[in-house]
């Protein structure tokens, strides 16, 4: 099954989601701005259609790629080299995308995604069964709580997450620009808030020095760190390592840290983590992403899959097939998918579901493929820019 062509959308999104970390904000972008939007890739092989949508991050500290870098490489580079080939050479895309795309990891994920929906479609088998098989029926999920100036709304975002939708995994963002003591403060009073049967973890996105990481992990031992994601630049594996010795059993996650296969390895030869985070988008997709998951089992290290996927059914479901795919012995500690699944609204794209959080977990798509029914006409309507490849 031959690809004979590559619909790149840039797509529209009525809900503006605002956040903040330690870096500046997150922002989808005001509705029908292009920066911001998520990029859907249709591709076409022989009858089959198979979907793929990434959004892309900037401005951003570690992801450098917008709508247009996205669309410059998969329509320049990476989709030319696509067509004519077959939709189940995706190890020999790959090695192409190494030798023309080697860090435009944005472009490739949308891709990867798209061809494992469509390889998926072909055969009559949902994504996680061409990739290991279903290992967690109900994968538990995370709940990301951003920084905000009044702590109410932080312990507000936790308590809704308890209650409205039963999880029990939180990660709180940190950094603040009031420094240490308004970490700090936040983490206690979501805890005193949730109490001690929710685990909660903190993330700083690169903000904190090694010594000021100590002095939080210090400073909040009686209220229990769940585990800690990031605090230092992504290059500084040497503090990371200082901190894990330090850290006295709270496992420490390398996000932005790891975006290679070769980071990965980097990462535990430094000895530098106890966990990666796998987010689809900041490797290529989900066959660079079972690469590091092997490379950090065999290296004993456990794997995060993060990424919001905000307001996206099919960023969502690639996450959660991927996360299916692993035994739950090698993943810490939940799917952090839950903005494409309904939280803040329904995806434009997609308005009819039952792809949805029930008591803290979700059940990853059994259809064909990714298990996503894109609506055609909603499609074309949240259009805002279309390129074809062909």
């Amino acid at each position: 099954m031959r690809i004979d062509r590559i619909e790149i959308r840039v797509t529209d999104l009525k809900i503006r989601l605002q956040r903040q970390r330690s870096t500046g904000s997150y922002d989808t972008g005001a509705p029908g701005t292009l920066l911001g939007k998520p990029v859907l890739v249709k591709i076409f092989a022989d009858g089959v259609v198979g979907y793929g949508q990434i959004r892309p991050l900037a401005p951003h500290h570690s992801m450098p790629d917008t709508y247009a870098s996205m669309i410059a490489m998969i329509k320049e580079v990476c989709g030319a080299q696509l067509i004519g080939r077959s939709i189940f050479e995706i190890e020999a895309i790959h090695e192409t995308f190494e030798l023309r795309a080697p860090a435009n990891f944005m472009a490739r994920a949308v891709l990867d995604i798209a061809l494992h929906d469509a390889v998926g479609k072909a055969v009559g088998r949902p994504v996680y069964d061409l990739i290991g098989g279903l290992s967690q029926v109900r994968i538990p999920l995370e709940w990301s709580i951003s920084m905000a100036e009044d702590r109410g709304r932080m312990v507000a975002d936790a308590q809704r997450a308890l209650h409205e939708f039963g999880i029990k995994v939180l990660c709180l963002k940190a950094g603040h620009k009031g420094g240490l003591k308004e970490d700090i403060a936040n983490f206690v009073a979501v805890r005193d808030a949730l109490g001690p049967d929710v685990a909660i973890g903190m993330d700083a996105n690169t903000g904190w020095s090694v010594a000021e990481t100590l002095q939080v992990l210090s400073a909040l031992r009686e209220y229990r760190v769940d585990y800690l994601e990031q605090p230092v630049k992504r290059h500084d594996l040497a503090g990371m390592a200082q901190i894990r010795r330090a850290a006295t059993g709270v496992p420490l996650m390398a996000d932005e840290a790891c975006l290679s296969l070769a980071d990965a390895h980097a990462i535990i030869a430094a000895q530098a983590a106890d966990v990666l985070c796998i987010k689809l988008y900041k490797h290529g997709g989900l066959t660079p992403a079972r690469k590091i998951a092997a490379v950090a089992e065999a290296a004993s290290l456990k794997i995060n899959c993060g990424g919001l996927a905000v307001l996206s059914q099919l960023e969502a479901a690639a996450g959660a097939h991927f996360y299916a795919s692993r035994h739950a012995v090698h993943v810490m500690p939940a799917g952090e998918f839950i903005f494409g699944l309904g939280v803040i609204g329904p995806d434009p794209l997609v308005p009819e579901t039952d792809f949805r959080i029930e008591d803290g977990h979700v059940t990853p798509p059994s259809g064909p493929g990714l298990g996503i029914v894109v609506d055609e006409q909603a499609l074309q309507a949240h259009t805002l820019l279309t390129e074809v490849v062909s």
